[in-house]
């Protein structure tokens, strides 16, 4: 009997399984929490020229806000320079917050007050929600791509 019930306990588990695998459409994500299928690109206008960058949007409620937005078109965000850590600019929309202690680091996409968006080339401590990383750019990279005054990036979906 012990034998019997243990049986019908694995094959139910094993079903369970099956079942949870076979009928959901699964996002595959990284350990960072980033979903590898919501990818943006930043075009970036500063004084050291025209880049493209890359970027993975995270895993939360607010990097899926921006990216319904992006779905709607491209946006164009003008930013400045704060703290010699960032460049910051207004969406001209509020998303979702969900903000936490973290400390940033270079490649950081930040959504803060949850009306504007921010880029990292340095680091940072806050209550901040985290929308995504820059892809493939070292952090002196990314400080001569975003160089020493006001840019403009157009941020859209990656096709």
């Amino acid at each position: 009997m012990k034998r019997l019930f243990a049986f019908l306990i694995s094959v139910f588990l094993l079903a369970s399984t099956a079942c949870a695998n076979g009928n959901s459409k699964e996002t595959i994500s990284s350990d960072k929490g980033e979903l590898s299928d919501m990818k943006i690109s930043i075009q970036i206008t500063s004084d050291s020229g025209n880049h493209k960058l890359t970027a993975i949007l995270a895993d939360n409620s607010s990097a899926t806000a921006f990216y319904q937005l992006l779905k709607k078109g491209p946006l164009t965000v003008d930013m400045h320079d704060y703290g010699s850590f960032e460049k910051v600019g207004s969406l001209g929309t509020s998303l979702p917050r969900n903000d936490s202690q973290i400390t940033t680091k270079a490649g950081d996409i930040i959504l803060y007050q949850g009306n504007q968006i921010t880029i990292y080339y340095d680091t940072n401590s806050w209550n901040f929600t985290r929308l995504g990383k820059v892809d493939g750019v070292t952090q002196a990279e990314l400080k001569k791509i975003l160089g020493k005054g006001d840019v403009t990036a157009v941020f859209e979906i990656l096709r």
